[in-house]
């Protein structure tokens, strides 16, 4: 990982990339008051078939040291990174906003389903392994996930930015 301080010229630190996976395992909870500016959004771009972008909110779950989100697969931006897996994703805490940019990789292992299902559960979406134990099922998502299967995708981050939003302040660019 090579980290490159983007504030050098206002005299602030580099911010430690261990700080933002410490505040990110802590969870990234959607419910109003729980995060910055008052509750997570994570926000999705995705590349359209004629190059435009396409940007969606959605309730990523940080685990193993990665990004994880959900779609069904006839979807926008299951369509989008079928054919382009480019993808950025961005979101606020209290403490630093942060912009991962990296590759969409479907994710079909039954037991990783299977332990992120149950991540998704224990914070309160009541999500369940399918009966192909590859996709997801539950009694509702966010409409624009689509019906379901709803699949199971991993960002593979190529490259992370912080702006640390409390002091000592700072912004960093790490490359993976």
């Amino acid at each position: 990982m090579e980290p490159r301080n983007l504030a050098d010229l206002y005299g602030t630190p580099l911010v430690e990339w261990s700080t933002v996976r410490q505040r990110l395992a802590e969870g990234l909870d959607q419910a109003p008051g729980a995060g910055g500016p008052d509750r997570h959004t994570c926000w999705l771009a995705t590349i359209d078939a004629d190059g435009s972008p396409h940007v969606t909110g959605i309730g990523a779950l940080w685990s193993d040291d990665a990004f994880w989100f959900e779609t069904g697969r006839t979807t926008r931006k299951g369509r989008n990174i079928e054919r382009d897996p480019r993808c950025t994703l961005s979101m606020a805490t209290s403490d630093f906003d942060l912009v991962v940019e990296g590759r969409a990789e479907l994710v079909t292992d039954p037991g990783t389903v299977a332990a992120l299902a149950a991540q998704w559960a224990e914070g309160g979406w009541p999500a369940r392994v399918d009966e192909t134990g590859t996709a997801l099922t539950a009694p509702f998502s966010a409409p624009s996930a689509g019906p379901p299967p709803w699949h199971v995708y991993r960002v593979a981050m190529t490259t992370a930015t912080a702006l640390q939003t409390v002091a000592p302040g700072g912004a960093t660019r790490w490359r993976f």
